[in-house]
This record gives structure tokens, sequence and C-alpha cells, in this order.
């Protein structure tokens, strides 16, 4: 980065420009790189960075709607040259990943595991991958609450170095940024109690981020502003010590009710609630474009934050994430884009606002032609970047020729809520960047990985790493037959098998697909579910009993119990479909000892064991996730706020189940005291039914399950940290209890 670019070797160019108009000169350069503005502070704190690169696009590009950008990094990919961290060619051509670093989620970086083996050592030399785009982004604006919400520098810094294994260069930099809205707040003349009833709990940030959300399980304790600003201090230090591109947040329009009290003339629209919520925690307010006050408060609080963190030019907003406009003029849209972006451009000349591109997606009826043109022409042509957040199912850059000549990254978005259960869509991520590239005046200039939470199913954010090096597209049998080699640490036929089944099966979904596990364990009874796959249930079956037997030469690797965990986890959540099912067909046969034994293996035996088996492994344990909340707090009293928090989010998600079961998790502890409990008053309530002769009425059970549901979120009972059991004994266990007749259901197929 930074470095000029000369054709036709473009190997330390940041951007090298194909397919110019004839007036261009043959070579065009990045602008010259510009020293890193220094943090507020930054002397004290020794955080002063190395020189910054260029971080905008070619101005040429501005004046030309359709470009194309063939990219390359420095040998090292962004990582600084004095950083003792290097691209390795790793165990294939053509990667720049450690073997350290394909251990992806359960490598020591990240979450204390490892792969159990030495695995091929790390090579000093580099490799230069065939194409590879300027820019690889990493996280979503959800990934703060529904992953990052109680991380300690710790955690930060492993990820924070995963990230560098991976070749990640760009990435939002979000944390803290409520200490400085509070002191720019202040200034402006809101009282505390104004900014209070603003600020959501801290498992909730991301969507008062949005302008989704106020207020709900607030308010934010000054200890957590604080924490948040020091933590922030750290990760921006290290991203750039690394070479990456930190983006910050900015101004998106959005504002506290306070405001309005202070500015009395002020011009601000109410939006509509979002999401089920009304507006006693939803309906913000949007400022109109052209009321100063929206240059007055963008520009103050970006300068503040850049005092605070120093810059690298890109800036990250979202004024209508799943929220309709107030009108769909054109010329509206342009207003809006444009004062944004001018917000940024009053605090930084050199400014570049990056953007999600979801909303043009999830509310297609709206952003038709004409509008998604609009909003992206209020900015100058390549001073934008449009995240393509959900392109392995839902593209957008087909139906806006590439988006009408903004730059944009190709993004895998693949999990909502965090949620456990295999997924993926390898055929789609397979072809996806390579297409979009090859697009009649493609502006794409990289790839990214947006999930909304982290985790989970490993092999597919290793899939979407690897294929940023790549300039067509992978054998993925023979790619996964490697992938399981290097995650163990070892050859292993059997395991090998088995992944191959998984790709074939769970994660090789067609179509547009979408990754919310919907799946009757995780919702809320009805006899209304729908326990279909998208794929043959065997396979997963048959891919446990594979890994099962691959237990004596692999059961020291904790890459390979955390796997076998999940595909156990799998092929019950499997079991718990069918068991539904036959609870459902007894029912309205009413066959009450069908329904009674179903029920009752279900009740008393499956999902025990299931959380049993959760129970073994340390990344699924729920006292994890409620403990990390605990710890970040300075106060018992804000341990229960933050652990409310926590609890609420994985559960109702909301004050009233708004979006209940949204964060869905599969975890030692929940799956007994809330999965377990909802299931046992559903049985029972069915078998009443029955015995009684009256009708089972879902209203009545849906405020019955409530008070249940909203129990555990306030039972302050304190789950285990430490996993209990043995995973190969217990996965033994169920094996042999239950493989043999769900094979045999499976090959039998639906009744």
């Amino acid at each position: 980065r930074g470095h000029k670019c000369h054709e036709p070797a473009g190997l330390s160019c940041g951007a090298a420009w194909e397919a110019r108009p004839p007036s261009l000169p043959p070579e065009s350069t990045d602008p010259a790189p510009s020293a890193r503005q220094k943090p507020h502070g930054a002397a004290e704190r020794g955080a002063a960075g190395p020189p910054a690169p260029a971080s905008h696009l070619p101005q040429e590009a501005q004046a030309y709607p359709k470009w194309q950008f063939r990219s390359c990094w420095p040998q090292n990919f962004g990582i600084g040259a004095s950083s003792p961290v290097r691209a390795s060619s790793g165990t294939e051509p053509g990667t720049a990943h450690t073997s350290l670093a394909r251990d992806k989620r359960l490598s020591p970086l990240r979450n204390g595991g490892g792969s159990g083996g030495p695995g091929p050592p790390l090579r000093p030399s580099v490799s230069t991958p065939s194409f590879c785009p300027r820019y690889r982004y990493y996280q979503n604006v959800c990934t703060h609450s529904y992953s990052y919400a109680w991380w300690d520098w710790a955690r930060w810094e492993r990820e924070i170095d995963w990230m560098a294994l991976s070749g990640i260069n760009l990435a939002l930099a979000f944390v803290g940024q409520e200490f400085v809205w509070q002191r720019v707040y202040l200034s402006l003349g809101l009282n505390q109690s104004e900014i209070d009833a603003y600020f959501t709990g801290p498992a909730f940030l991301a969507w008062n981020r949005l302008g989704n959300l106020h207020g709900w399980a607030g308010p934010l304790p000054r200890a957590w502003h604080l924490k948040q600003l020091y933590l922030q201090y750290r990760i921006v230090e290290r991203m750039r010590s690394l070479g990456m591109i930190t983006v910050l947040p900015a101004f998106a329009g959005h504002v506290p009710q306070g405001v309005l009290r202070v500015f009395p003339r002020v011009n601000a629209t109410r939006l509509g609630g979002w999401s089920h919520f009304d507006c006693t925690y939803s309906c913000t307010y949007l400022l109109d474009p052209e009321d100063p006050m929206f240059q007055v408060i963008g520009t103050l609080f970006l300068k503040e934050l850049i005092r605070e963190f120093g810059t690298d030019h890109i800036y990250s907003a979202d004024t209508f994430n799943e929220m309709s406009p107030l009108s769909s003029d054109p010329a509206y849209l342009s207003r809006v884009s444009n004062a944004v972006f001018r917000s940024m451009t009053g605090a930084d000349p050199e400014a570049l606002w990056l953007m999600q591109g979801w909303l043009f997606q999830h509310q297609p009826d709206f952003w038709q032609p004409a509008q998604v043109r609009a909003l992206l022409h209020g900015v100058p042509l390549g001073r934008m970047i449009v995240l393509d957040l959900f392109a392995e199912s839902k593209p957008v850059y087909p139906w806006t020729e590439s988006f009408y000549g903004q730059p944009f990254i190709w993004c895998m978005l693949h999990n909502f809520g965090g949620n456990h259960g295999l997924f993926g869509t390898v055929e789609a991520i397979n072809r996806g960047p390579f297409e979009a590239r090859r697009f009649p005046n493609s502006t794409m200039v990289g790839t990214g990985l947006a999930p909304e939470g982290i985790e989970q199913n490993d092999v597919v954010y290793e899939l979407m790493n690897e294929l940023g090096w790549r300039h067509e597209p992978l054998d993925l049998p023979a790619w996964v037959s490697r992938y399981a080699q290097r995650r163990y640490g070892a050859p292993n036929a059997a395991a090998a098998s088995a992944w191959r089944l998984l790709l074939r099966s769970a994660y090789n979904c067609t179509g547009v697909c979408v990754n919310h596990n919907r799946s009757p364990l995780v919702r809320r009874p009805s006899l209304h579910m729908d326990a279909q796959l998208w794929y043959n249930a065997s396979d997963v079956y048959e891919a446990w009993r594979l890994l099962l037997s691959a237990g004596a030469a692999l059961g020291s690797s904790l890459t390979y119990r955390y796997d076998l965990v999940d595909v156990t986890r799998q092929a019950v959540q499997q079991l718990v479909g069918d068991y539904y099912l036959s609870i459902r067909g007894a029912f309205q046969s009413r066959a009450l000892p069908e329904l009674l034994t179903a029920g009752g293996v279900l009740v008393y035996d499956l999902l025990p064991e299931l959380d049993s088996l959760l129970s073994s492994h340390g990344l699924f344990l729920l006292g994890r996730w409620l403990e990390s909340a605990r710890a970040a707090a300075t106060s018992d009293r804000e341990a229960e706020l933050y652990e409310m928090n926590a609890r609420n989010q994985v559960t109702l998600w909301g004050p009233s189940g708004n979006i209940l079961d949204y964060a869905n998790k599969q975890l030692g502890g929940l799956v007994l005291d809330y999965y377990g409990v909802r299931w046992s008053l559903f049985v029972s309530l069915l078998v009443e039914s029955l015995n009684s002769g009256s009708p089972f009425h879902q209203d009545q059970f849906n405020q019955a399950v409530f008070q249940v549901e909203r129990g555990f979120i306030y039972n302050k009972k304190r789950y285990p940290t430490t996993p209990v059991g043995d995973t190969l004994e217990i996965s033994r266990k169920l094996f042999l209890k239950y493989y043999p007749g769900a094979m045999k259901r499976s090959r039998a197929g639906p009744a």
C-alpha cells in the first residue's frame, strides 16, 4: 500500500487501473501517501503509527463510472515491513496462509485452542497470488454485538493477529465511539439523562449505532465508556502496526430526542418502528439533510474521533438500515447521501465512505434502480465503497450495473445472529467472486467476510479467505480433504471422507439460502414448524460415524474435538426435528401412547444428552458467554445489567420477544434450562389436550411459555465456565443409541 503502480508488473501497486478511457495517460498512480493523522495524546501513548497508505481511489475514477481494478499488495500483503508476521506459502501454492492461520477460530490466536498437531513448518518465503483484490475486508456492524460485545484486550489481540495471518487489510474499528458521542452531545447542550436514555445496553449497541434502537437494556455506565475508550486505543494501534486500514464510524443522521430540546427549530423527522419494536425503544429521529445541524454534528463528531484515534481516511455510516426512507424521491435520497459524505469531508478532506449494501437487497421494493442510483451518486464516484454484503446468495451488483460505477467489495455474509448449525453455500462462494470480477465494467475492488456472528463453521471462512488469493475456483472435494489434514495436523482417511460428505450436504445449500437456524430445537414450539432440510440427513449421520471412528488417531487434537461436538450437535439437531414430527403426527392422529413415547425421549433423554455433549467443550458453554459479560463490569450492579443483556440477546431479543430466538445458540446450560423447559411445557400441554379432549391453543401456550422464557433471563443461576465430561465418550454414547434408527429413518424418507 502506498507504492506507486508501474505496469505491467504491478506487484507493488495499491490499485492499477484497467480499461481506462483512451484519454487517460498510460500510467496512473495512487495519490501520494500522507502521514497518518496522529491521535490525541499519541505522544504520551507512543501510538504515532507508521506512515499511512493512500486509502482512496484514483481521482480519475470520479469522472468515469465504468472502470475496473486489478489490484495487488506489496509482497507482504500489507503487513508492516518491520512486523515479525510474514506471509507463508503454507501447504498449497498460491496461498499466504500459515498452518497456524488455517486453524482459524480454534487457533491459539483466537480461542486458546490449537490444532493438536505440529502441522507444516512456518516458512519465511512469500508467495505471489495470481490475482488479489486491493481490499480484504472483515466484520459486520452486527458482529460487534453478537460476538465482540464482552471482549477484553487479550481476546481482541488474538482476533487481530488472526486477521493479519488471514491477509485482512480493511476492518471496522467501532469500539469506544459512545465515549466520543457522549462528549459531543454534552458539548451541544444535552444533559446526561437524555444521553443515557438514548444509548442501548452493550449487547444491543450495533442497532443503536444503526439508528434502529434507543434505550433498550441501558443505560451505559460511565465505566463502560472509559474501558471501551482505552480498549479502542489498543485495537487501532495493533491493527495499524500490522498494516491494516481501520474503518472508523461516522455520522449517519440519527440523533437523540434531546437534540430537539436544545435546538427546537431543527428539522428532524421521526422514522417508523423497527422489527416489532414500538416507539418506546425505536422510531429514531433523522435530521433533514439540508438542516445546518447535520453538518455541525457530523463534522464535530468526526473531528473528535480523529483527534482521539487518528484516521486512515475510511469511514462507515448506514442511514437506512432496515428502515424505509421518508421519501422515495431520488433527489431526496441523493441529498441524504451527499450530506453524510460532506459531514465526513468537513472533518477529513480525504474521506472515503464505506457503506453496507444490505439495505438494497433487504427492501428491494423500495430500492428500485432510480433510488439506488440516486443514493450512490450523491457521493462522487470513487469516494464510496459499497459492501455487497450478502453476495453469496443475493448479490446486488448484477442488477445495479456494478453499483452504478461506485467501487464495491464482494462479501460473504453467511451467518445471522451468531447461530450454531452447519451451513454453507460453498458452490456459490467458489464461483461468486470470479463472476463478479468478470462482470462487464466491474467495479469490484475486494472480497470480504461479513458475518453477523463468528465462532462457527470455520471451514466456510477458511474457504472464503483462500479464494481471495485465487484466480479461478477451487476443486472443492480436493480442497476440503487437504483442509481436514491441515486442521487436525495429520492425514486421516476417515476424517477426510467425513468432510467431503459435509461439503456436499450441509455446506452446499443452493439457490437463495439464508443461514438463520430455524430448527425446531431452537424455536418456540408450535404445531406448524418446518423441519425440512436442504440436504440429505444421512450424509451428516455418516460423517458423524466417520469422524467418531477417527477418535483414536485424532483425539488429542483440540480442533478435532471441537468438530466432533459440532457434527454430533448437528446430528442431534436433525434428530430433534424427527421427534418433533413424530410428536406432531401423534397429536394430530390422537395417538396418546405414541405422543408420550416421542415426547418422553425428546424431553428426558435427547435434550439432556445434547446439553451434556455441549457442556463437555469450553466453546459451547453458556457460562462462557455470561461470565464474560459479568467480567466486563466494575460493580455488582453493572454485572447484573450486563448479564441481563447477554441472556436477553440469545433468547427474547427485546422486552417481549420482539425478535424471539433470532440470536439462538446451542450451548451447554441453555439447551437444558431454556429450550428443554419450553419443550417440556409444550409436550405436557399436548398430552393434557388429548387427555381432556380440549383443543390445544397456541396463543395460550405462547403466554405461558413467555413466562418461562422471561424467567430464564432473571433466574440468576450461575453456569460453569469449564467443561465437564469426555466429548468422545458422550458422542459415542449418543451414536450407539440413536445412529441406527436415524439412518433407517433417513433412508426411508419422509412418511
